[in-house]
Protein backbone atom coordinates (compact mmCIF):
# COMPACT_ATOMS: atom_id res chain seq x y z
CA UNK A 1 0.00 0.00 0.00
CA UNK A 2 1.03 3.95 -0.90
CA UNK A 3 0.15 5.02 2.54
CA UNK A 4 1.14 8.19 1.50
CA UNK A 5 -2.08 8.27 -1.21
CA UNK A 6 -4.09 6.29 1.57
CA UNK A 7 -3.36 9.75 3.49
CA UNK A 8 -3.97 11.92 0.59
CA UNK A 9 -7.64 9.90 -1.27
CA UNK A 10 -9.31 9.30 2.56
CA UNK A 11 -12.71 11.32 2.42
CA UNK A 12 -15.96 11.16 4.67
CA UNK A 13 -18.15 8.88 2.90
CA UNK A 14 -22.14 9.34 3.25
CA UNK A 15 -23.34 7.79 0.79
CA UNK A 16 -22.52 3.89 -0.10
CA UNK A 17 -23.47 1.55 -2.46
CA UNK A 18 -26.16 -1.30 -1.11
CA UNK A 19 -23.57 -4.07 -2.11
CA UNK A 20 -22.05 -6.00 0.76
CA UNK A 21 -18.58 -5.73 2.34
CA UNK A 22 -16.36 -9.08 1.13
CA UNK A 23 -15.69 -10.83 4.71
CA UNK A 24 -11.63 -10.61 3.59
CA UNK A 25 -11.78 -7.19 3.44
CA UNK A 26 -13.30 -6.25 6.20
CA UNK A 27 -11.01 -9.10 8.55
CA UNK A 28 -8.18 -6.80 6.58
CA UNK A 29 -9.77 -3.19 8.02
CA UNK A 30 -10.30 -4.94 11.31
CA UNK A 31 -7.37 -6.34 11.52
CA UNK A 32 -5.46 -2.91 10.96
CA UNK A 33 -7.05 -1.71 13.76
CA UNK A 34 -5.63 -4.97 16.09
CA UNK A 35 -2.57 -4.19 14.95
CA UNK A 36 -2.54 -0.41 15.98
CA UNK A 37 -0.42 0.59 18.74
CA UNK A 38 -1.80 1.53 22.22
CA UNK A 39 -0.28 3.16 25.77
CA UNK A 40 1.40 0.36 27.22
CA UNK A 41 0.29 -2.28 24.77
CA UNK A 42 -2.58 -2.34 27.12
CA UNK A 43 -4.55 -3.14 23.93
CA UNK A 44 -7.93 -2.40 25.13
CA UNK A 45 -9.52 -1.45 21.76
CA UNK A 46 -13.37 -3.75 21.36
CA UNK A 47 -14.83 -3.44 17.62
CA UNK A 48 -18.41 -4.25 17.45
CA UNK A 49 -19.30 -4.71 13.94
CA UNK A 50 -23.04 -4.08 12.87
CA UNK A 51 -24.56 -5.21 9.70
CA UNK A 52 -27.78 -5.99 10.47
CA UNK A 53 -29.94 -3.08 9.12
CA UNK A 54 -32.42 -2.34 12.08
CA UNK A 55 -29.11 -1.63 14.72
CA UNK A 56 -27.99 0.11 11.35
CA UNK A 57 -30.78 2.59 11.70
CA UNK A 58 -31.60 2.33 15.42
CA UNK A 59 -27.92 3.86 15.54
CA UNK A 60 -28.66 6.37 12.93
CA UNK A 61 -31.03 7.54 14.81
CA UNK A 62 -29.08 7.62 18.28
CA UNK A 63 -26.39 9.45 16.04
CA UNK A 64 -28.75 13.00 15.66
CA UNK A 65 -30.65 11.04 12.65
CA UNK A 66 -27.84 10.89 10.37
CA UNK A 67 -29.22 8.44 7.85
CA UNK A 68 -26.07 7.65 5.83
CA UNK A 69 -25.34 5.45 8.94
CA UNK A 70 -28.26 3.50 8.25
CA UNK A 71 -27.41 3.27 4.27
CA UNK A 72 -24.15 1.99 5.02
CA UNK A 73 -23.76 -1.72 5.16
CA UNK A 74 -21.61 -2.16 7.95
CA UNK A 75 -20.92 0.15 11.10
CA UNK A 76 -18.33 -0.40 13.87
CA UNK A 77 -18.77 0.24 16.96
CA UNK A 78 -15.04 1.22 18.63
CA UNK A 79 -14.93 0.73 22.12
CA UNK A 80 -12.73 0.13 25.08
CA UNK A 81 -12.83 -1.67 28.00
CA UNK A 82 -10.44 0.02 29.92
CA UNK A 83 -11.19 3.42 30.70
CA UNK A 84 -8.79 4.21 33.79
CA UNK A 85 -5.36 4.10 32.87
CA UNK A 86 -3.89 7.43 32.68
CA UNK A 87 -0.67 8.07 30.55
CA UNK A 88 2.14 10.19 32.30
CA UNK A 89 1.50 12.60 29.88
CA UNK A 90 -1.89 12.85 32.05
CA UNK A 91 -3.74 12.13 29.33
CA UNK A 92 -6.44 8.98 29.22
CA UNK A 93 -5.42 6.83 26.93
CA UNK A 94 -8.39 4.88 25.71
CA UNK A 95 -10.06 7.74 23.37
CA UNK A 96 -6.34 8.48 21.87
CA UNK A 97 -6.07 4.58 21.58
CA UNK A 98 -9.09 4.09 20.03
CA UNK A 99 -8.73 6.90 18.07
CA UNK A 100 -5.76 5.41 16.15
CA UNK A 101 -7.19 2.35 15.83
CA UNK A 102 -9.76 4.06 13.99
CA UNK A 103 -7.71 5.52 11.84
CA UNK A 104 -5.76 2.67 11.16
CA UNK A 105 -9.24 1.10 9.72
CA UNK A 106 -9.51 4.06 7.24
CA UNK A 107 -6.76 3.85 5.84
CA UNK A 108 -6.57 0.14 5.30
CA UNK A 109 -10.31 0.60 3.97
CA UNK A 110 -8.99 3.18 1.49
CA UNK A 111 -6.49 0.46 0.16
CA UNK A 112 -9.74 -2.41 0.10
CA UNK A 113 -11.30 0.23 -2.02
CA UNK A 114 -13.39 1.02 0.52
CA UNK A 115 -14.85 4.17 2.56
CA UNK A 116 -15.35 5.36 6.07
CA UNK A 117 -17.06 8.09 7.91
CA UNK A 118 -16.03 8.71 11.62
CA UNK A 119 -18.53 9.64 13.46
CA UNK A 120 -18.67 11.44 16.93
CA UNK A 121 -21.34 13.03 17.18
CA UNK A 122 -23.53 10.21 18.90
CA UNK A 123 -26.01 9.15 22.25
CA UNK A 124 -23.52 6.58 23.77
CA UNK A 125 -26.24 5.67 26.01
CA UNK A 126 -28.32 4.70 23.34
CA UNK A 127 -25.76 3.03 21.00
CA UNK A 128 -24.77 0.61 24.09
CA UNK A 129 -28.58 -0.44 24.44
CA UNK A 130 -28.83 -1.33 20.72
CA UNK A 131 -25.23 -3.00 20.13
CA UNK A 132 -25.81 -4.64 24.25
CA UNK A 133 -22.88 -2.77 25.69
CA UNK A 134 -22.07 -3.01 28.81
CA UNK A 135 -22.24 0.25 30.87
CA UNK A 136 -17.69 -0.25 32.02
CA UNK A 137 -17.41 -0.41 28.28
CA UNK A 138 -17.07 3.22 26.41
CA UNK A 139 -18.26 3.46 22.97
CA UNK A 140 -15.67 6.02 21.81
CA UNK A 141 -16.52 6.25 18.00
CA UNK A 142 -18.86 4.52 15.06
CA UNK A 143 -17.46 4.21 12.01
CA UNK A 144 -19.24 3.38 8.87
CA UNK A 145 -17.70 1.08 6.17
CA UNK A 146 -18.62 0.05 2.83
CA UNK A 147 -18.44 1.39 -1.43
CA UNK A 148 -18.61 4.52 -1.96
CA UNK A 149 -21.48 5.92 -4.19
CA UNK A 150 -19.31 8.78 -5.31
CA UNK A 151 -16.37 10.68 -3.29
CA UNK A 152 -16.35 13.71 -2.55
CA UNK A 153 -13.44 16.69 -3.42
CA UNK A 154 -11.02 17.31 -0.67
CA UNK A 155 -11.58 19.68 2.05
CA UNK A 156 -9.20 22.07 2.43
CA UNK A 157 -6.37 22.08 5.28
CA UNK A 158 -3.77 24.49 6.52
CA UNK A 159 -0.22 25.28 4.98
CA UNK A 160 2.32 23.41 7.36
CA UNK A 161 3.52 27.23 7.72
CA UNK A 162 0.21 27.70 9.34
CA UNK A 163 0.70 24.84 11.90
CA UNK A 164 4.19 23.96 13.01
CA UNK A 165 6.35 25.91 15.11
CA UNK A 166 10.16 25.35 15.53
CA UNK A 167 11.44 24.84 18.89
CA UNK A 168 9.12 26.88 21.00
CA UNK A 169 5.32 27.80 20.65
CA UNK A 170 4.83 30.97 18.74
CA UNK A 171 1.67 32.67 17.66
CA UNK A 172 1.24 32.76 13.83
Amino acid sequence: MDVRYAIQTRRSIRAYEPRAVEKDKLVRVLDAGRLSPSAGNRQERRFVVVSDAGKRKALSEAANNQSFIADAPLVIAACSIETEYVMKCGQPAYPIDTAIAVDHMTLQAVEEGLGTCWIGAFDEKKAKEILSIPDSVRVVQLLTLGYPLSAPNPTSRKSLDEIVMREKWSVK
